[in-house]
Order: structure tokens, then C-alpha cells, then sequence
């Protein structure tokens, strides 16, 4: 992987949910993920209002992008409903974030 600056990676990750057709693969899912995080964190610091617009505004983006993620392990993206079980849950979906892609995806 090329090693690009914040700002393009971020770009990059935006447009992988709105323009690429392709699984985001997971380095693009994690600047996905960490844009969404401190985005909503530096906002939540300024104000709560501004913070819950941004994290409305990116909600969609995220589970896109998650479930393209989710796809690209060989996994449905409904799985990511197992996030709705606290602290297990959570674990899990990370796991399963985290794991490599696999090249044979029935989803592909």
C-alpha cells in the first residue's frame, strides 16, 4: 500500500462509498473508521449539536462502508447487527473488521 497524507486517504475513503464499486479492503475502512471517530470526538468538544449532525451525516457512509468490509471477508453485512450487543458484540464485529479479505468472496 502506497503511504499517502491524512487528507488523501481521507478523500479516498469518502469516495470508496459513494463512487467504487469494489470492497474497500481494510485500510480503507479503518481511515474510514478513525475519520468518523475523531471527527465526531473534535466536534462533541465544540458542540454537541455539531457533533450529532456529523455523526447523522456520516451513519450511512459508515455502514456502507462497513458492510462492503463485511463482504470482502465473506460475510453478510447484516452481521454487523451483532454490534448491537454491548461490549460481545462490539468485540466481534471488530474481529471480524479486522480480519484480511478474502479473494474468492462470494460477494465479490
Amino acid at each position: 500500500m502506497k503511504h499517502r497524507p491524512f487528507p488523501r486517504r481521507l478523500k479516498t475513503s469518502a469516495a470508496c462509498f459513494s463512487i467504487d464499486l469494489l470492497p474497500p479492503g481494510r485500510a480503507k475502512f479503518w481511515w474510514w473508521a478513525l475519520f468518523c471517530l475523531l471527527g465526531g470526538l473534535i466536534l462533541g468538544v465544540i458542540s454537541h449539536k455539531l457533533s450529532a449532525i456529523f455523526s447523522l451525516a456520516t451513519l450511512v457512509p459508515y455502514l456502507a462502508v462497513a458492510a462492503r468490509r463485511l463482504h470482502d471477508t465473506d460475510r453478510s453485512g447484516w452481521l454487523q447487527l451483532v454490534g448491537l450487543i454491548p461490549f460481545v458484540g462490539w468485540l466481534v464485529l471488530i474481529y471480524w473488521l479486522a480480519q484480511e479479505s478474502k479473494s474468492g468472496s462470494r460477494w465479490a
